[in-house]
């Protein structure tokens, strides 16, 4: 399976790496292993601003998560210079912006955990998460993912 043609299936085209916003570097490679920043939700190029249960419901929450994604895709090219190298998506780490009261948070980190398995696979693809809520991300952004890949 050629992760390019599974992109174009599913017409993503990849976004170039973003430059961090503050002092960090967008991703760390030690050994096999690859450790993205944390990429926060963008909605026509601009930080995607809003506080699940408050201003946004769920769905919206995993549209968002789901772009934050097609980033963090973007991100992982650079790093491995190619996403066929990819061995396996080991971890999500997700942040929710949301209300005290709010619960769903795992299903909004839903809508990236769901594309991930879509493009690298049942097996690759799958992956250990954290999804947590929070009192604000930077920017007032709903939504920010960090994740670890395994390289072959």
């Amino acid at each position: 399976m050629n992760i390019y043609d599974t992109l174009a299936r599913l017409q993503i085209a990849l976004p170039p790496i973003a430059v961090p916003a503050a002092a960090y570097v967008p991703y760390v490679q030690t050994g096999n292993l690859v450790f993205l920043s944390g990429h926060i939700a963008k909605k026509d190029g601009n930080p995607w601003v809003g506080q699940l249960g408050k201003t946004m419901v769920t769905e919206e929450g995993q549209a968002a998560a789901r772009a934050i994604a097609i980033d963090l895709m973007g991100t992982l090219h650079a790093a491995a210079g190619d996403l066929n190298r990819v061995r396996r998506i080991v971890k999500v780490m997700s942040l929710v912006n949301s209300t005290a009261d709010f619960t769903e948070h795992h299903l909004v980190t839903n809508g990236a955990s769901e594309l991930l398995g879509q493009v690298f696979g049942p097996e690759k693809g799958a992956h250990a998460r954290s999804a947590f809520g929070v009192a604000q991300i930077p920017l007032g952004a709903c939504v920010e993912i960090e994740l670890i890949a395994e390289l072959g």
